[in-house]
């Protein structure tokens, strides 16, 4: 029988967790695919008032096993468009990876208004993210399979 965990949009008082998440999970994970210059430069992003600050313009979730968050993810508007969205800063605790975490923040980011308006998503990518993404149903935008000069690849999926 798989885990049942619990959803729910963040609130100010997780920033200190969410960015622990964040930076533990970019320093395990990402760090396979990235430079330590390259991780560390993303960790500063991440802090308490960093996630609070993208949380402002997002809509911003996290998952939860009992009381400890476990994943993140939001969805936010693409450069101000009605019609297309992003999805941003989708992190699993790495003891979590492949016990359906991502996909429980894929399936809530992809019932949200933001989602549901839009015709077009877009996901800026990790080299690490690229595999599950594509599981999800995403592809490369305009066929594009190279990382950019961000070191990401842009992904989205039409509705």
């Amino acid at each position: 029988m798989s885990k049942i965990f619990n959803v729910r949009r963040f609130q100010n008082s997780d920033a200190n967790e969410v960015s622990a998440l964040i930076i533990k999970t970019l320093r395990t994970t990402n760090s396979k695919d990235y430079s330590a210059e390259y991780i560390e430069n993303d960790v500063k992003m991440f802090s308490p008032e960093g996630v609070i600050e993208r949380a402002g313009w997002t809509h911003f979730y996290v998952v939860c096993d009992g009381e400890t968050i476990v994943g993140c993810g939001a969805i936010g508007p693409y450069w101000g468009k009605a019609d297309e969205s992003s999805l941003f800063n989708i992190f699993v605790l790495p003891e979590y990876q492949g016990k359906g975490v991502g996909r429980k923040i894929i399936e809530t980011l992809e019932s949200d208004d933001y989602f549901l308006r839009a015709k077009r998503i877009e996901i800026p990518a990790s080299i690490t993210a690229c595999p599950f993404y594509k599981k999800m149903g995403y592809t490369y935008k305009n066929g594009i399979d190279i990382i950019d000069e961000e070191q990401l690849f842009r992904l989205e999926k039409f509705r």
